[in-house]
């Protein structure tokens, strides 16, 4: 077996595992406890959602997939800024 043929191995087997955590991260959002535990699974679902599309990129020999996962992982960062500024602030802003 070739080394491409066991990344695309590796890869398919991988796939699953992120739609398992996927779910679990949807069941956060909406089942939360407080506001806090709700936006840490939307960050995370984000971040593992810019990691998956590199995943599909890769074996989709797709590499436009590859920007759209870094402007993503990007925006979530932002909004990440911006959601601690208000939790911690309480008022939107500069």
């Amino acid at each position: 077996m070739s080394l491409e043929a066991h990344v695309v191995t590796f890869l398919a087997c991988i796939i699953p595992v992120y739609v398992a955590a996927f779910l679990i991260y949807v069941v956060r959002v909406v089942k939360g406890p407080s506001i806090s535990d709700r936006v840490l699974a939307v960050d995370a679902l984000s971040f593992d959602l810019a990691a998956f599309l590199v995943i599909l990129g890769i074996l989709f020999r797709t590499p436009i997939l590859v920007p759209i996962a870094i402007v993503l992982a990007l925006w979530v960062y932002a909004l990440d800024v911006y959601v601690a500024k208000y939790l911690e602030a309480g008022e939107m802003g500069d």
